[in-house]
């Protein structure tokens, strides 16, 4: 398998209490989708708010960075997806919320279904 068309899965369980881990996973998603990579972020712990329609809207780690809205546009427009821990949801009491359209609600069984053999992963 080249490594341009190698999926990239990244982590990340943290939502706006650490926006900088946040724009760093995000950063690395979009970079993968832009450079042909199969993209998806694995959502879990506190991460699933990212999937909550509007969660992202406010999340900036420092002025001069992007906004965390503007990364999940462009990971979205390029058909990047978001696996959404079930667990972490019905922890943190989430379950009735309206998610983003590019999220899909999976337990790890899923995700590694998704993720194949041959998965670049990273986390934040």
């Amino acid at each position: 398998m080249q490594d341009a068309r190698r999926k990239l899965l990244v982590g990340c369980s943290h939502g706006a209490e650490d926006a900088l881990r946040v724009t760093a996973a995000y950063l690395t998603a979009v970079a993968g989708a832009r450079r042909g990579n199969e993209t998806a972020l694995w959502l879990t712990s506190d991460g699933v708010r990212l999937a909550i329609e509007g969660y992202v809207d406010g999340i900036r780690a420092a002025p001069a960075a992007p906004a965390v809205r503007d990364l999940h546009a462009q990971l979205t427009e390029a058909a990047g997806r978001l696996f959404v821990c079930p667990v972490a949801l019905q922890a943190l009491m989430l379950g009735d919320e309206a998610l983003v359209a590019a999220a899909e609600v999976a337990r790890a069984e899923r995700v590694l279904e998704w993720a194949g053999a041959d998965v670049l992963t990273l986390s934040y």
